[in-house]
């Protein structure tokens, strides 16, 4: 697990990101990116690291490879899906629509390889949005 908070930079509720990806590269990427937004990121390298952060209760929204070695993606998503349904879940993955049919509650899709900004526009509309109760 990394953690990209600065001590003492944390702004009053700071909204707290999720990444889930077996991919250090693309993990560091987008947590410099989050945290550039003002975001706190957790980041876990599989599905079962990431379901451990997310089961603490403190994640806003979760950011989500498909492709992974052990618990893939989709197994992550119905996890999360049954113990938090109400925190939002993009995925990110070179995977086609057509391919995760049968995913019912993501929140977006968004193709590998990455546009930022589209992925930043995402992020803010989702957590604009009110909660859905659990």
């Amino acid at each position: 697990m990394h953690s990209f908070n600065m001590p003492g930079n944390e702004p009053p509720l700071q909204r707290q990101i999720l990444i889930i990806d077996d991919d250090l590269s693309i993990r560091y990427m987008l947590g410099r990116i989050l945290v550039g937004e003002g975001y706190a990121v957790s980041a876990a390298a599989n599905g079962e690291a990431g379901l451990k952060i997310a089961g603490k209760g403190d994640i806003d929204l979760v950011l989500l490879d498909l492709k992974m070695p052990g618990m893939s993606g989709q197994e992550t998503f119905n996890v999360l899906r049954a113990e938090r349904p109400e925190v939002p879940v993009i995925i990110i993955s070179a995977f086609s629509r057509q391919q995760l049919a049968g995913m019912d509650g993501v929140s977006a899709l968004l193709q590998k390889p990455l546009d930022f900004p589209t992925l930043l526009d995402t992020i803010k509309r989702i957590l604009a949005l009110p909660v859905a109760p659990g």
